[in-house]
């Protein structure tokens, strides 16, 4: 009676079957992205993501020539994700949902952010990833469609993208000592500070104890878009006036 042959898929690191099907871009990716999520971007490299798609590494390399173009096309994966409606006559909304939007992918992909926030700004803006740059043009396009300048929507950009990247990182931040106190001073390790030196701080514990992310993000967003409002001039508004 002949042999069945041996069945030669591979499994994947956390113990299931990888589809057997070809191997594509998307599908790189998502494992890539996958691989990240749950362990860091340390934990990336082809060895480990041929491993997880149950094919040679070797094969990987049609589609990332090395780790460094791998990690940036996972960058794109992520910020594809963040929708800008360039058509919303109401600008200032429109900046507020790209700000959620941004915050929601921060939260879903922690530790993609250090990716988000500084992996761009090591490359020149003309050689960066195309995907990486589509947050910007759109954005830019958003704005001049409701009549800032060019040079206006780029500042626009800086600070609403300088807010976020700020915000999240201070989101993501583990701000508890002792989660098991009670005492807030005491949960937040701020009762090593020497009161004398640090009054307001240690006695804004309660607030920084009952910290919210998304209540944060909106204040953020009332201050910087009430400021861009009154500084910035757009169609329907006269200049501001200096006093």
């Amino acid at each position: 009676m002949a042999k069945a042959p041996a069945d030669r898929t591979t499994r994947s690191g956390n113990g299931q079957v990888p589809d057997s099907g070809p191997i594509t871009r998307q599908r790189i990716l998502t494992a890539a992205l996958e691989i990240i999520d749950r362990d860091g971007i340390d934990a990336l490299s082809m060895r480990r993501l041929g491993k997880a798609l149950g094919r040679d590494p070797m094969t990987l390399y049609r589609h990332a020539p090395n780790k460094a173009a791998l990690v940036d096309a996972v960058v794109e994966r992520v910020l594809e994700q963040l929708e800008v409606d360039t058509d919303d006559g109401d600008w200032a909304t429109q900046l507020r949902e790209v700000a959620r939007g941004f915050r929601r992918l921060a939260l879903d992909h922690p530790h993609v952010v250090p990716l988000l926030v500084t992996r761009p700004l090591s490359t020149p803006l003309g050689l960066r990833p195309l995907g990486t740059l589509r947050p910007l043009e759109n954005i830019l396009t958003l704005l001049t469609r409701a009549g800032f300048t060019a040079t206006d929507a780029l500042h626009v950009y800086r600070a609403l993208f300088g807010f976020l990247h700020g915000h999240v990182l201070n989101e993501l931040q583990e701000i508890v000592e002792q989660p098991d106190e009670h005492d807030d001073l005491l949960r937040l390790g701020l009762h090593r500070l020497p009161i004398g030196d640090f009054p307001l701080l240690r006695g804004l514990a309660p607030v920084l104890a009952s910290y919210d992310g998304a209540a944060e993000l909106e204040r953020g967003l009332d201050i910087l878009i009430t400021g861009l409002t009154a500084t910035l001039p757009y169609p329907g508004s006269p200049a501001p006036t200096v006093s």
